[in-house]
C-alpha cells in the first residue's frame, strides 16, 4: 500500500479578543469557528491565493459541515496558535482539519472540521476548479 502524503500544516497566530470572551473572561464556544474560518484564510494566503479569488472566479465554498471537540477553553489575552490543514479534497467538496492550542505551552485546547461544498455563484453544486484541486493538494 503506498503512503500517504502528509499534509501541508499552516499555522496562525493571534491574541483573544476580549470581544470573544463571555463573563468569565473564556473564549465562548462559538469563537473557536471565527478562529477556524481565520485560519483558513490564512492557509489560502500562504498558498498564494485568497477566498476572494475564489470568489472572483465565480465559486463559493459553503460550511456544509462542522465538528468540534472542546478538551479546554482560552482566556482573553492569551495567545492562539491555529493549526490547519486539508484532511481532504475531493472534486465536489474539501475538509479542513483543526488544531487551536495555547501559544505559551502549546496545549491542544479544541480540535475539529469544516467541510465545504464547491457551488457556482448562484448555489449549483459543482466540480471544483483544476487548479483550485491542485492548490489545495500541494
Amino acid at each position: 500500500m503506498p503512503n500517504e502524503k502528509e499534509p501541508v500544516v499552516i499555522e496562525s497566530s493571534f491574541y483573544v479578543r476580549y470581544a470573544e470572551t463571555d463573563a468569565m473572561s473564556v473564549v465562548h464556544h462559538a469563537g473557536y469557528l471565527v478562529y477556524f474560518e481565520e485560519a483558513r484564510s490564512h492557509y489560502m494566503r500562504e498558498l498564494g491565493s485568497d477566498y476572494a479569488n475564489i470568489e472572483n472566479d465565480g465559486f463559493r465554498l459553503p460550511v456544509s459541515e462542522v465538528g468540534l471537540r472542546y478538551l479546554g477553553s482560552l482566556r482573553y489575552g492569551d495567545i492562539v496558535k491555529v493549526r490547519a490543514w486539508v484532511e481532504e479534497n475531493k472534486s465536489r467538496r474539501i475538509r479542513f482539519a483543526y488544531a487551536v492550542c495555547k501559544q505559551a505551552d502549546e496545549s491542544i485546547l479544541v480540535t475539529g472540521f469544516t467541510q465545504h461544498i464547491w457551488t457556482d455563484h448562484n448555489g449549483k453544486v459543482t466540480r471544483a476548479p483544476q487548479r483550485w484541486v491542485d492548490m489545495m493538494a500541494s
